[in-house]
């Protein structure tokens, strides 16, 4: 299906999505229609699910309470997870950031998001810095590198979770010319939820650009490795130009599952680069000028009597 887009804005919607346990592969593509049509209806063109989503696949496995063994199954069940999610992109129109997944790239997994167009195309996107759960516990691997989306919703950038807590990252897709960020995550603890949130309106300040937060919710206890999450879904933006006055174009409550929505307006993106109040963008590079060195000012009590004197 081809959809009217109206020029220079960008519908996004960020679902705050549960995990369910699953009854079968059906039980799934069901849910997975029904949450695209929902926020299709609601004029939605980039629809982006949360990290490690896709998890709630491991239900259809035979032991979905074993890290390792969850791991596998939905890693297996990704080629068939795409092509859905492919169909769907075609059939709505849209845009869609599959939830991310575990998939095993050689002996271990990578964290893994995809970006489906509606025109069939898609490209993966995987996590860059894992927590210490995946690392210590998980043993997930950093995958390949950050990737630039060019679309006709305009230029993309993916930081799963973690990722969006490093500056570095989300300035080197800035600097690529990335518009919109979509960070979907998964967090167990409302602290975890914070730094996240935290780092996702950090980010839009300093790059002056979308930041589209999409986290998992609920009790899942039945799967090993993602058995609770906390969070809400938000957009944010630089606070500046035409931008609300705190930044958040949208923000969900938190633990509600549904779709979180806000249009965007792309021409107030270049706008608050090039005229706004602050141009964090362009004066970036000046802080490398002033990290030639960081002086020492003593104050110790034998620095101090040396001053009296």
């Amino acid at each position: 299906m081809k959809r009217e887009l109206k020029r220079g804005w960008v519908t996004v919607a960020a679902a705050a999505y549960p995990l369910d346990r699953l009854e079968d592969w059906a039980a799934y593509e069901a849910k997975l229609a029904r949450w695209v049509e929902e926020a299709v209806e609601h004029g939605a063109d980039l629809l982006v699910f949360p990290e490690y989503a896709a998890m709630e696949l491991a239900a259809l496995g035979d032991n979905p309470g074993d890290m390792e063994a969850a791991a596998r199954t939905v890693s297996a069940l990704m080629p068939r997870a795409n092509a859905l999610h492919a169909e769907l992109a075609s059939r709505f129109g849209v845009h869609i950031l599959r939830g991310s997944a575990p998939c095993f790239v050689g002996s271990r997994p990578v964290n893994r998001a995809r970006l489906f167009l509606p025109d069939g195309r898609s490209a993966a996107q995987d996590k860059q810095i894992m927590t210490r759960f995946e690392r210590e516990e998980w043993r997930i691997r950093p995958g390949g590198p950050l990737r630039l989306f060019d679309t006709v919703l305009g230029r993309i950038g993916v930081l799963i979770c973690y990722d969006a807590e490093f500056p570095l990252l989300a300035r080197a897709l800035v600097e690529a010319g990335a518009e919109i960020v979509l960070v979907p995550s998964y967090t167990e603890a409302v602290t975890g939820f914070m730094r996240v949130r935290i780092a996702a309106r950090a980010r839009a300040l300093e790059g002056q650009c979308v930041v589209v937060q999409a986290p998992a919710i609920g009790r899942s206890e039945w799967c090993g490795a993602t058995d609770g999450a906390r969070g809400a879904a938000a957009i944010f933006g630089p606070p500046d130009g035409d931008f609300p006055v705190d930044g958040v174009l949208a923000e969900g409550e938190l633990d509600r599952a549904g779709w979180v929505m806000a249009e965007v307006d792309r021409a107030a993106i270049a706008e608050v680069r090039r005229e706004g109040r602050v141009l964090n963008v362009a004066h970036w590079p000046e802080q490398h000028a002033r990290l030639k060195g960081v002086e020492n000012a003593q104050f110790t009590d034998s620095e101090l009597e040396k001053a009296d004197d």
